[in-house]
């Protein structure tokens, strides 16, 4: 790649924000038959922002960008803020529309919404000019939400900390919630996370996105206080009726946004269940090439008579195996190829730096043997565990942090469209 001008490098360092204000600024003396509509994504629950929405809610407007009829910038509060011409204004309310159904399950939508906060916000740019250009001007830092990998990890160790306490979960707290499983709409916890390609500028390519039922939202959703995980077997029956839940929603190819491949946790004993069987015979040979399926170490050694069976079959099928859960001492042990894996999931740990040359040389040689992209690093929450996974030759990872530079990643692409427009003026 070129090495870029010190023009462009100015432009990468200004912010959204500055080139709102300089783009309205432009709109001065042209500023008749425009409008513009702000979409309020920081006024939604913390829960409800997640990333991939987000991108898929900026990208929803490209085609109106593409004809240059409009203009957009993303705010670093996550808000949309998008300008367009009048004879858009059609197109743009249909956009709207999709992108409000990708945020519909939160509280903001309710019908008894007391929190005076609004999805948007529309505005005429002729008349409500000089209210648009002191808006703009008064943007800065002090209401910008945290995003920084330290604080979604605290995030989440406060929620692990909440899990581990609780009331055991039992066979008849199991009961009812299994059947609350089956009639409730899942779809809004559901998550996705991208196993990624990063090289060594710390550019994500994804390779495919995992699909996922959170446990955390499920519990604080539908068990508080209950314990989920106190007894292992109980656990493993749950997730089981998990399963089948992602089957049924998987099946229901207009559910998700289906692009590129995808990967779901699945237990063994799943794969060899008339629900796996009707959720196979659905699909298409191409379909099936594109999905991996993610296996727990514990599940398969539990019964590995079991697991081959499964194996064999998802394998004729088209299915591509992954085997998840994976610590460096279990990597040792494990060769890949001859379990007839196509990947394995080993989870980042910073006690794998500490374990000095020795460690290293180890996971060099096993990642060489193995393939620098057939071992994935996950859980990766820093630059740290990319750093690391990149110095003993793995090229595959998963984590908040590839979430993150995913996230900056599509930030510079916009950016760089939005100078060349601003350029052509």
């Amino acid at each position: 790649m070129a090495k870029q001008s010190s023009s462009t490098s100015h432009m990468h360092r200004r912010t959204q924000e500055q080139l709102l204000l300089e783009y309205l600024r432009r709109l001065e003396n042209r500023r008749e038959g425009r409008k513009a509509v702000r979409i309020n994504l920081s006024s939604l629950m913390p829960a409800n922002r997640r990333e991939h929405h987000i991108r898929a809610a900026t990208n929803s407007f490209e085609s109106i960008v593409s004809d240059l009829m409009g203009q957009l910038f993303q705010l670093e509060n996550l808000d949309i803020f998008f300008v367009y011409k009048n004879e858009a204004h059609a197109r743009v309310e249909d956009t709207v529309q999709k992108v409000k159904f990708l945020f519909s399950d939160d509280p903001l939508f309710d019908k008894e919404n007391k929190s005076g906060k609004e999805f948007l916000t529309w505005f005429d740019v002729e008349s409500q000019y000089d209210e648009l250009l002191d808006m703009a001007q008064g943007m800065g830092d002090d209401n910008r939400p945290s995003r920084s990998p330290s604080s979604r990890s605290n995030v989440r160790e406060a929620l692990k900390a909440r899990q581990e306490h609780g009331d055991p979960l039992n066979p008849e707290i199991l009961s009812r919630a299994v059947k609350a499983l089956y009639r409730t709409d899942l779809t809004s916890l559901v998550r996705r996370q991208f196993v990624c390609v990063v090289n060594k500028k710390m550019v994500p390519e994804p390779l495919f996105s995992e699909l996922f039922i959170s446990i955390a939202d499920l519990r604080e959703t539908m068990m508080p206080g209950i314990n989920l995980t106190a007894n292992r077997w109980l656990f493993q029956y749950l997730t089981e009726s998990l399963d089948k839940c992602v089957l049924s929603l998987l099946s229901k190819a207009d559910t998700f946004m289906m692009t590129g491949d995808i990967s779901f946790n699945v237990n063994v004993s799943t794969l060899m269940s008339p629900d796996f069987i009707a959720f196979d015979e659905g699909m298409s040979a191409a379909r099936r090439g594109s999905m991996v399926l993610e296996l727990q170490k514990v599940d398969i050694f539990a019964d590995y008579g079991s697991f081959l069976f499964a194996h064999e079959f998802c394998r004729e099928k088209g299915y591509r195996i992954c085997l998840d859960g994976l610590t460096y001492e279990d990597l040792l042990m494990i060769d890949r190829e001859r379990l007839g894996v196509d990947y394995v999931k080993m989870t980042w740990s910073p006690d794998l730096t500490d374990g000095g040359n020795q460690v290293k040389e180890d996971l060099k040689e096993i990642v060489k043997a193995a393939g620098s992209k057939r071992i994935i690093l996950a859980r990766c929450d820093d630059r740290e565990a990319i750093d690391f996974g990149r110095s003993i030759g793995i090229r595959l990872f998963q984590g908040h942090y590839v979430e993150h530079l995913i996230a900056e990643d599509e930030r510079r692409r916009q950016l760089l469209k939005l100078k060349h427009r601003i350029e052509r003026g």
